[in-house]
């Protein structure tokens, strides 16, 4: 991250270039965590709260306090490193103060809110459901807008480094 701070990223293409393959990376893993939540359930009241408390009708189980711990667990460490490093590099970017500390505030925010809103459906009350949706949403528009604003530095930056007259 130096090279951020230092100005070193006006020098360094090879170093842009791989935080730019990471943050590829990381789209994908935003279409895929999109693409997860989309295979067990949509963006419905019911469709939440089967997932979570099941169906006997449909014969489909309730979430088990073990098999959300677990998956828990995973998340909690996983999504904090993203939310991390997503927000880390946009720091170090040209946009506002401002933009940056709505956008981190934002980004912890919601991956806390989305982690605790499966449970609070499960063992709170079924009406949390249209919590859970907000905050998926939420998650997703916020690491979205991380994924695009350091990229849209560092490609300026690309820019800049390929056209001397344009520093």
């Amino acid at each position: 991250m130096r090279y951020f701070v230092n100005g070193e990223q006006q020098r360094k293409l090879l170093l842009n270039a791989l935080v730019l393959m990471f943050l590829a990376y990381m789209l994908l893993q935003w279409v895929s965590n999109g693409m997860m939540y989309f295979h067990r359930m949509d963006l419905t009241f019911d469709s939440v709260v089967t997932y979570y408390c099941g169906n006997e009708e449909q014969f489909i189980p309730a979430k088990s306090y073990d098999g959300m711990l677990e998956v828990l667990h995973f998340h909690l460490f996983s999504m904090g490193m993203l939310a991390v490093t997503l927000t880390h590099l946009m720091l170090m970017t040209d946009f506002s103060t401002r933009l940056k500390i709505w956008l981190s505030h934002l980004t912890f925010f919601s991956a806390i809110a989305e982690e605790s809103a499966g449970w609070l459906v499960r063992f709170v009350h079924p009406q949390f459901a249209y919590f859970k949706i907000g905050t998926f949403i939420l998650l997703e528009f916020s690491l979205f807008l991380l994924i695009i604003t350091v990229s849209w530095s560092l490609i300026k930056t690309r820019i800049k480094m390929r056209n001397p007259e344009n520093r």
